[in-house]
């Protein structure tokens, strides 16, 4: 499958053409931001001109332990935010994985005028309370990537989660009846408990390796999503289990997965024979999986995805709705039924690195195909 027909998902920016420049009163400065902290950039831009209404939009990621947070949503979403409006101001925190410290930055955006809150959050469960208050404010809450539950959010943009789960689960399935391993066993390394999102990978692989037959010999739950802890994790597991019993893996992002692999090679067990899988398609995961160590990853469409958020937040700065073109579908987040916009995950193992991530411009192939992965990259066509 290829990404270009994902990219029209987001085409919500096409909502907005006739928009143009905003009005502001707004003079403040640019404000470095950074990982760990409160923090405001001013959009700037020559970009498109028109609209009649700017103002505070808070923008707050849950960690940055997952490189895609900083490298790619932060910069996608401010780029999107200045093309559509370049005296909109942007309130930037990174909450490191802290309820706490994610529940004190929504505070101070409020207090420092925030008009939409983008947000993602650490846990899906304590963020409600976010949102109560920010509705205590008549300030509009667009649920990014991870679902915020039971809580009356505007909005819900992410991908099809429960989807992410199964296309792992069926990729690492089929290449364990390549391999003669059928059934397994495996070993699997879940996400964040409090993370929702977690939740529905969780299910969408348990109900395929359930399907296929597949045994999972041990299985975990990975506290803040932590490299670190799922290679203790996996450690345990090799003692539990055994080195040469285990058959695959499965991983629920490239994080995890870059855990398992190093303590699997802690153990003298050689990765490139013990399928595991990953998702978000981080740049060291692209490069061991073209280096044969890790099998897959799941490639989801960030750019598309903060790009999409960006412009539902400059649309509710302004009081309009999206249409019917925009969102797509609906999702119970147990308040209620929540408007949505759910774009599409895709599978990507060796194979298809060329035709997705590296076609797309997610990663070029200057940036993949370092020294060390040259011949690699010769292998699998990317030049």
């Amino acid at each position: 499958m290829n990404m270009r027909s994902i990219l029209s998902i987001a085409a919500i920016g096409a909502t907005a053409v006739a928009l143009g420049a905003c009005g502001s009163d707004d003079d403040s400065s640019t404000t470095a931001a950074t990982s760990g902290g409160a923090a405001s950039t001013q959009a700037s831009t020559d970009g498109s001109s028109g609209g009649a209404t700017s103002g505070k939009i808070a923008l707050l990621l849950p960690e940055s332990k997952t490189a895609r947070y900083e490298s790619q949503d932060k910069p996608n979403f401010e780029k999107k935010m200045a093309e559509l409006c370049h005296d909109c101001e942007i309130i930037y925190s990174n909450a490191d994985q802290d309820a706490s410290k994610q529940q004190s930055q929504a505070d101070a955006a409020l207090t420092n005028g925030a008009k939409v809150l983008v947000l993602d959050p650490v846990d899906s469960a304590a963020a409600a309370s976010i949102v109560t208050k920010a509705k205590q404010s008549d300030v509009p809450v667009i649920s990014y990537d991870r679902l915020i539950t039971d809580a009356p959010v505007d909005y819900y943009i992410s991908f099809d989660n429960v989807k992410v789960g199964e296309l792992q689960a069926n990729a690492l399935s089929e290449k364990l009846s390549q391999d003669g391993n059928a059934k397994g066993p495996i070993i699997k390394i879940n996400g964040a408990p409090t993370d929702n999102n977690a939740k529905l990978f969780k299910q969408g692989s348990n109900d395929v390796f359930q399907q296929k037959g597949v045994e999972i010999a041990k299985q975990y739950d990975t506290p803040d999503w932590s490299p670190d802890k799922a290679q203790t994790e996996m450690e345990q597991a090799i003692t539990a289990v055994g080195k040469d019993k285990i058959k695959g893996v499965y991983a629920a992002n490239d994080g995890t997965a870059g855990g398992a692999i190093a303590a699997m090679k802690s153990a003298g067990m050689d990765p490139k024979q013990i399928p595991t899988t990953g998702q978000d398609a981080e740049l060291a995961a692209i490069q061991r999986i073209l280096a044969g160590e890790q099998y897959m990853t799941v490639y989801k469409a960030i750019k598309p995805e903060a790009e999409a958020a960006a412009q539902l937040a400059f649309d509710l700065l302004q009081g309009k709705q999206p249409g019917s073109d925009v969102v797509n579908g609906q999702t119970d987040n147990g308040a209620g039924q929540v408007p949505s916009v759910l774009l599409q995950p895709v599978a990507v193992t060796k194979d298809n690195v060329a035709d997705t991530i590296v076609k797309d411009g997610f990663w070029t192939a200057d940036q993949i195909c370092t020294a060390q992965y040259k011949q690699a990259c010769a292998d699998a066509g990317i030049s």
